[in-house]
C-alpha cells in the first residue's frame, strides 16, 4: 500500500478516492454474455444538445431535471443529453441549468424524441449586488460548515447512480466500464458511511494497445461517492486544516437563477506538500456548497505519484501529469443533495531501455438519475454492498446487451465512445 502524506493524512482524499493499480502482463478477457431481463416500465426517450445561446458552444455537464419529480441526468462532454422519463410524467416540464447561465423551464411537450436544441443564456452578477454580512472568504466557508444539517438531506435516501471510467492511450480509448449503482445515502448530519450496491455494469478492455501493463482503477463507484465533499470533509474543509489554504473571493455568478458566491482556494506559500486548489460555488441565500471544481499541485511529481500509484512495474516511472476534480450538487424542498461527480487524470509513463514513454488519461464520472426517500428503513445486505478497493472492469462483462440500461437514465456516450462501443459490437458478433 502506499504511504499517505502527513498534511492531508487526516483527509486522505486523493489517496482513499483514487488509487491506480499497474500489473504486469495482459489480463484474461471474457466477452461473457449478460442475460437481462427486459424492463417492462413505458417512458419516453428524449435526446438533444444544450447550448450556449450566442456562441453556440455545448454547455458540458448541464443538468436537466423533471419538475416535481427526483428524475435528472447531466450532458457530457459534446453538450448532448438522453433523458428518459416514465409516461406518467409527459404533462410534467424540465429545468435546464448551468452555472453562469439563466435557466430554462420547458415542457416535456415541447420537446420531440431527437434533435431537442435547448439554448441558454450567461447571467452575471456582480459580487456587491448580493447583501450578505460576512466579507472574509474563509469566515463565508465557516459558515458553510455549519449549515450542514440545514440545508443538505436530513433524512436517509434510496438512490440511483450511472457510472462511467474510461481508460485512453493518449488519444484512443482502451478500457470503457459502465454500471447502473444502488446507493442507501445517509444524513449529512449522520456519522454513517453510504453504501452501494452494483445493480448492472459492462466493460471492454482492448489489450492489445495497453502495452505490457494493465492499468486500472481502484473505487469505482465508491469513489465517486466519496467525492460528496459535504459527507467527507476534504483537507480545506476541515476546521483543523483550513489553516493551510488561503481563501479569497472571485466574482459572483449564478445557477438555477440563485446568485452564487465564488471562493478561490489555495495552499499557502510555505506548504510544499501536494495539496488542492480552486473554486467553490456557494448559494448566496442559503449558504449551501453548490459546486466545486479543483485540482491537485502535482509539481513534486515524486510526493504526487505517491498519492496514487499503488502498485507497478519496476522498470517503469509513473508521473502524474493532469488531475481535475468537480462534485456538483441540487436541490429539492429547500435541501440540498450530492448530484455529480467526475475525476480526471492524466500519467505518464517512462520505461527503462525505450525511447519512448506512454501517457494515459482516465476519466471517471456519476451522476444522481433518482433518489426517494428511505421510509422503511431497510439497508444493502453486508454481502452486497460494493468495497471500496472494487476493480470495476473487473467485476463486469462485456457489451452484449443492446437493451442493457432500459428505462435507466444514463450519461449520452461521447463520439468516441460509441464508436468504440459499436467496434466491439462487431467484435461480438463474429464470435
Amino acid at each position: 500500500m502506499i504511504k499517505q502524506l502527513t498534511s492531508i493524512c487526516k483527509k486522505p482524499l486523493a489517496t482513499s478516492v483514487l488509487l491506480l493499480i499497474f500489473f504486469i502482463g495482459f489480463q484474461n478477457h471474457n466477452y461473457a454474455s449478460n442475460k437481462i431481463l427486459n424492463d417492462t416500465l413505458k417512458f419516453n426517450r428524449y435526446k438533444g444538445s444544450v447550448l450556449d445561446s450566442k456562441s453556440k458552444k455545448p454547455l458540458i455537464f448541464a443538468s436537466l431535471t423533471i419538475n416535481g419529480t427526483n428524475i435528472s441526468t447531466v450532458t457530457n462532454t459534446q453538450g448532448e443529453f438522453l433523458l428518459k422519463v416514465p409516461k406518467k410524467y409527459a404533462n410534467n416540464r424540465v429545468t435546464v441549468s448551468f452555472l453562469g447561465y439563466t435557466s430554462k423551464v420547458i415542457s416535456l411537450l415541447d420537446l420531440t424524441k431527437n434533435k431537442n436544441i435547448i439554448k441558454l443564456e450567461t447571467y452575471i452578477e456582480e459580487l456587491s449586488e448580493v447583501n450578505i454580512n460576512i466579507k472574509d472568504a474563509k469566515l463565508l466557508i465557516t459558515e458553510v460548515l455549519k449549515r450542514k444539517g440545514k440545508n443538505y438531506l436530513d433524512f436517509p435516501t434510496d438512490m440511483t447512480a450511472f457510472y462511467r471510467e474510461t481508460i485512453k492511450k493518449r488519444r484512443t480509448y482502451v478500457s470503457l466500464a459502465e454500471a447502473v449503482v444502488e446507493i442507501n445515502k445517509q444524513p449529512y448530519i449522520s456519522g454513517k458511511n453510504d453504501f452501494l450496491k452494483l445493480y448492472k455494469a459492462r466493460k471492454s478492455t482492448d489489450y492489445n494497445k495497453l502495452d505490457t501493463i494493465a492499468l486500472k482503477l481502484r473505487g469505482g463507484p465508491f469513489s465517486m461517492l466519496h467525492l460528496d465533499l459535504i459527507k467527507n470533509e476534504p483537507d480545506f474543509l476541515d476546521s483543523d486544516l483550513m489553516n493551510d489554504y488561503i481563501f479569497t473571493f472571485d466574482t459572483s455568478t449564478k445557477i438555477d437563477n440563485r446568485p452564487i458566491y465564488v471562493v478561490n482556494f489555495k495552499p499557502k506559500p510555505e506548504i510544499t506538500e501536494p495539496l488542492y486548489y480552486g473554486k467553490l460555488y456557494i448559494d448566496a441565500k442559503s449558504l449551501a456548497l453548490t459546486s466545486a471544481k479543483f485540482k491537485l499541485n502535482i509539481e513534486d511529481r515524486v510526493k504526487a505519484s505517491k498519492i496514487f500509484i499503488l502498485k507497478k512495474p519496476r522498470q517503469a516511472e509513473v508521473w502524474p501529469i493532469e488531475t481535475f476534480y468537480q462534485v456538483d450538487y441540487r436541490t429539492k424542498d429547500g435541501k440540498w443533495y450530492y448530484g455529480y461527480s467526475r475525476i480526471e487524470l492524466g500519467f505518464k509513463i517512462n520505461w527503462d531501455k525505450r525511447w519512448f514513454n506512454s501517457v494515459y488519461y482516465s476519466t471517471s464520472e456519476m451522476a444522481i438519475t433518482n433518489w426517494e426517500k428511505n421510509t422503511t428503513k431497510s439497508f444493502i445486505k453486508p454481502k452486497e454492498r460494493l468495497k471500496s478497493s472494487i476493480i470495476l472492469s473487473d467485476e463486469a462483462e462485456g457489451f452484449s446487451d443492446p437493451e442493457f440500461w432500459g428505462e435507466y437514465n444514463v450519461i449520452e456516450p461521447e463520439k468516441p465512445i460509441e464508436s468504440a462501443i459499436k467496434k466491439i459490437q462487431k467484435q461480438l458478433k463474429k464470435i
